[in-house]
């Protein structure tokens, strides 16, 4: 009999641990605008209420993830919300929006110089399409769900951390706070950043977007005197989204803050 109720707590953690890491939790959903479709996977709240609000998490993933499959944007950063005691202690509503392949999340230009790869954060101008059908996802998501109002957040990795800089800076009174990961901005737009509070990562050995990118952000915010903190990965190459993911804090500032 013991031997039975021990199997059978055994299995019930296993079937726990299972839908704490099962990847459909996120509902499938497309945003259409105007002809152009943005996928978007989104994960409710355990024990989900209409009635009360919610924070808000937006995700941008990496220029590897881009597509039409409504899967690949899950690959980096999706199982640290579906940890169980994460939905315990943080519940909040989770967004990540698929890039189409042929845009980007940031409005920068690209070049070689030496054989390495030049970033050009452009300080204005329009959104690719990418970014404003993010926008617009952003808009729908906040009209149809009980959204916490000062506690919007955002972050992405390499290309989503230059879409994470470019978002706040074309919506500089919305979020309390911004989690880029091995990204990048111009930082001529500081000043517009400011009322965000920030948490950057770089791996120091990034070879495929250089750490000074964030480096020089991170020195920008600091003049324009905006809450920031700074995590450089010594011995990271450009995945230095697994160490900050792994942060055990990371949850815990994100929430915290607020407008």
């Amino acid at each position: 009999m013991i031997k039975k109720i021990v199997l059978l707590v055994v299995i019930n953690l296993l079937f726990q641990q299972t839908q704490a890491q099962d990847i459909s939790l996120f509902e499938k959903h497309l945003l259409i605008q105007n002809g152009d479709t943005l996928p978007y996977r989104l994960l409710l709240p355990e024990n989900y209420d209409a009635s009360k609000k919610y924070p808000l998490v937006f995700f941008l993933h990496g220029a590897g993830e881009r597509g039409n499959d409504n899967e690949k944007q899950l690959v980096h950063g999706a199982k640290l919300f579906l940890k169980e005691e994460n939905r315990k202690n943080f519940p909040a509503i989770i967004v990540f929006p698929q890039c189409p392949a042929n845009s980007f999340w940031s409005n920068v230009q690209f070049k070689m110089d030496n054989g390495k790869r030049v970033f050009e954060f452009q300080e204005a101008g329009e959104p690719t399409i990418a970014m404003k059908l993010a926008q617009a996802l952003l808009i729908k998501i906040m009209q149809t769900y009980p959204v916490a109002k000062k506690q919007i957040y955002i972050g992405g990795l390499s290309m989503g951390g230059m879409g994470t800089f470019e978002m706040v800076r074309r919506n500089p009174k919305l979020f309390a706070a911004a989690i880029p990961i091995c990204g990048g901005g111009n930082t001529a737009t500081a000043s517009n950043l400011k009322k965000t509070k920030w948490w950057v990562f770089h791996g120091g050995k990034d070879d495929v977007v250089p750490a000074n990118l964030s480096e020089e952000m991170v020195g920008a915010l600091k003049k324009v005197k905006a809450t920031v903190k700074f995590t450089l990965y010594p011995d990271a190459n450009h995945n230095s989204w697994d160490p900050a993911f792994a942060e055990p804090t990371l949850l815990s500032w994100l929430f915290s803050q607020r407008k």
